[in-house]
């Protein structure tokens, strides 16, 4: 691969706009690009368990699903181009149905945290979540490529199984919520 970037510095969006990757250019708050930046938010929580010491069962997926996610973020930078597909859906149910299978039953919710690396992961899930929706909302006026829709809800239920499993790696218990009820 050539050389990209020459400079970090453009000043083209100086003016409160941003380039796609079609050429055209946006507002830097336009919901496509909103988008694009929670993926990249999404991505960076991904480096921040990854820079935790995980086993390699946890770091194999994530690894992958950050190329991935910089596969949706190209893939939202050209308006109607669509890279992700089935086969990365169904990547992330192998990997859903193999770490799960070991991890036991939950009857109850469990409350984020359990590690440092857990309660990590976690964060990445819920900002899953928040990509996930403003992508929903985008595809009410744009084309949303419907594999990346799959693929970013399988992505949140991944993260919160490897969560679990990071929590049983690092020894700790789950903490299950217990309803309070109303107080008096």
């Amino acid at each position: 691969m050539g050389q990209r970037l020459t400079r970090i510095y453009t000043r083209t969006g100086d003016d409160g706009t941003t380039g796609l990757g079609d050429g055209s250019r946006v507002a830097k708050d336009a919901l496509r690009v909103e988008v694009m930046g929670e993926v990249d938010e999404l991505n960076s929580h991904i480096g921040a368990v990854l820079a935790h010491p995980v086993p390699v069962a946890v770091r194999e997926p994530l690894l992958a699903i950050q190329h991935d996610l910089f596969d949706v973020g190209g893939e939202l930078a050209v308006p109607g181009r669509q890279v992700m597909g089935a086969a990365q859906v169904r990547r992330l149910e192998v990997a859903l149905d193999a770490l799960n299978a070991d991890l036991p039953t939950l009857r109850e919710f469990v409350l984020p945290g359990g590690s440092p690396e857990a309660a990590t992961c976690h964060v990445a899930r819920a900002v899953c979540r928040r990509a996930e929706r403003r992508l929903v909302t985008l595809g009410r006026t744009e084309f949303v490529n419907p594999y990346t829709r799959q693929y970013l809800n399988r992505l949140s239920d991944l993260l919160f199984v490897l969560a679990r499993v990071l929590t049983r790696n690092a020894g700790s218990g789950e903490v299950l919520w217990q309803p309070r009820g109303e107080e008096d």
